[in-house]
């Protein structure tokens, strides 16, 4: 059938529509990432047929490219552990805006080797809107470019290297306004002031070197208690790069799929901006936290160290149990041990719940994913809002490497996380906490819930702490 992709096309668009709305839930995301997946191969498959019918590409250039990219995805997602997930995404935003610029850069090497662009595109030639492309191509470029940069830095941050921004303050943002207007400078220059080939190339490295500066500048000032709203807003630059890339090159699949991550990116911003008490606007202004540690963060008094002994005593009598996982329990690999715990402990009647914050971990969802893989049922995740009233009838909270989700210090003013909605678990009867150390949090300051006449210290890594509870609760 002639121009069966078109039909192809709008098959993959169902499936990426349908595996969106399945992703909203956390009993249908596995069924809504497949069924993306699926749509994924399909506009693949659709992409490749309408380049060989123009007769600009072959199979034999086509298939090796797509099996060495399921080559290196099905290695990744065999690979890579859970604690390694948060990077991964960061580097996939990246390696996302790096495709959309080259798309608008593989353009430009077509379209301008006997000519400036701007005839290109006052003549129209093979384009259908010129005008649209006008506007497509620098914004390509500049979103695409960005995003692999800040996508870089923040895979670096999140690997724990701190970063610095050159410039404090309104000077940063001044730094930020000026790169703005320069790439406008240069996108214009690529378009309408370009006379011959050599000119506006030189305009397009310029464009390219500012986007990449301006990528590094805005993400270089989020703090790791940030990253969870980096990663979503990454995610949504990517997809406006490749929704523009689509306009560009004339393939409304993309401009759809690109559409859908970009605005599903920019609602799940929202969302984790809401659960940090930020506003979009300061994430866009790339001034939402820094590294720096308070002077009082480890200055602990009154500290009550326990044991796994001591608390599977307190297990035992307990009637309910609220379990808080944190990036430590990623971190300590521990999700299928907190499971058993929790078997064990339904076993003999206590109710057993896990309360799982927004921005726990360092990207939207990770605890739901760590859990999700220990299998762990779906009915016993409840969220913030659904839980916190019933921590003042729980007996045992049990926090596993969380910090600043549960600090309760947001409840004051003049603090970084002053506002942001935090987990009640000092309402609780008891409150046991596992950390290797006192060390801050994301946030980098001091968490008074240590200090509570109801919290209890266990100063071991995750898995082994828990484990050693599994094993006395059992002897019990």
């Amino acid at each position: 059938m002639e121009k069966l992709y078109v039909y192809l096309y709008l098959l993959a668009t169902a499936l990426f529509i349908l595996g969106l709305k399945r992703l909203s839930g956390v009993r249908t995301a596995r069924g809504g990432n497949r069924l993306a997946a699926l749509g994924m191969l399909i506009a693949i498959v659709a992409a490749g047929m309408e380049g060989v019918g123009s007769g600009g590409l072959s199979w034999s250039m086509l298939l090796p490219a797509m099996l060495l990219g399921t080559a290196i995805g099905a290695f990744l997602a065999t690979k890579v552990e859970m604690t390694e997930m948060p990077e991964l995404v960061a580097a996939f935003n990246g390696v996302g805006g790096l495709a959309s610029a080259v798309v608008a850069l593989s353009f430009l090497a077509n379209h301008t080797a006997d000519g400036s662009l701007i005839d290109l595109l006052s003549e129209a030639h093979d384009i259908e809107s010129p005008v649209s492309t006008a506007i497509t191509l620098p914004l390509s470029i500049l979103i695409g470019i960005a995003t692999l940069t800040g996508s870089f830095v923040a895979y670096l941050k999140l690997g724990g290297k701190k970063m610095s921004h050159p410039f404090a303050g309104s000077s940063r943002h001044g730094v930020h306004l000026l790169l703005g207007a320069l790439a406008i400078v240069s996108s214009l220059w690529m378009i309408l002031w370009a006379t011959n080939g050599g000119s506006q190339w030189l305009a397009i490295v310029v464009l390219v070197v500012i986007s990449g500066i301006l990528g590094v500048f805005l993400t270089m000032p989020i703090g790791g208690a940030d990253m969870p709203v980096v990663v979503a807003l990454l995610n949504s630059y990517s997809g406006l790069a490749a929704a523009a890339s689509g306009f560009v090159i004339q393939n409304l699949l993309l401009v759809v799929a690109g559409s859908l991550v970009g605005a599903s990116g920019l609602i799940l911003t929202r969302i984790m901006c809401k659960a940090m008490n930020r506003s979009l606007g300061n994430v866009l202004l790339g001034g939402i936290g820094d590294d720096s540690v308070a002077e009082d963060a480890r200055e602990y008094s009154n500290i009550k160290e326990s044991s796994p002994e001591e608390v599977a005593m307190l297990l035992d009598a307990a009637t309910s149990v609220i379990i808080v996982p944190g990036y430590g329990l990623a971190v300590a690999q521990a999700q299928h041990v907190v499971r058993e715990l929790a078997n064990e402990l339904e076993k003999r009647d206590i109710q057993v719940r896990y309360a799982i914050h927004p921005v726990a971990g360092r990207m939207p969802g990770h605890m739901n994913v760590l859990l999700a893989e220990a299998d762990v049922p779906y009915e016993q995740l409840w969220e913030l809002e659904r839980i916190n009233g019933d921590f003042q009838n729980t007996d045992v909270v049990i926090v596993v490497g969380a910090n600043d989700v549960v600090n309760p210090v947001a409840r004051e003013q003049g603090n970084p996380i002053s506002g942001m909605p935090i987990l009640d678990v000092d309402h609780a009867q008891t409150v046991v906490n596992i950390k290797r150390s006192l060390s801050p949090g994301y946030a980098g300051i001091k968490n008074p819930l240590f200090e509570l006449d109801n919290s209890l210290m266990v100063f071991m890594d995750a898995k082994e702490a828990l484990t050693e509870m599994l094993k006395e609760v059992k002897e019990l």
